[in-house]
């Protein structure tokens, strides 16, 4: 059995799981680019933009890679 056909079955079978997934990618990128569009960070962005990773790079930019170092402004001028 390829991928394709066991993705087909999964989410044929429980198609609230693909809407919950939805949701949950939507919302992660949206943060991310939004937070990576605001800090200037060009490839970060286009990275995210491209790659779907159900979330997980995502989450990692917003919460490792990107944090305010101390004393940083969080508003560009």
């Amino acid at each position: 059995m390829d991928s394709l056909q066991v993705i087909q079955n999964l989410f044929g079978s429980n198609p609230v799981l693909f809407w919950v997934l939805l949701a949950w990618v939507t919302a992660w990128k949206g943060v991310a680019l939004w937070k990576a569009s605001h800090k200037g960070s060009k490839p970060w962005f286009i990275v995210m933009l491209v790659l779907n990773t159900v979330g997980v790079l995502e989450i990692l930019y917003i919460f490792v890679f990107s944090e305010w170092k101390r004393g940083e402004s969080k508003v560009k001028p």
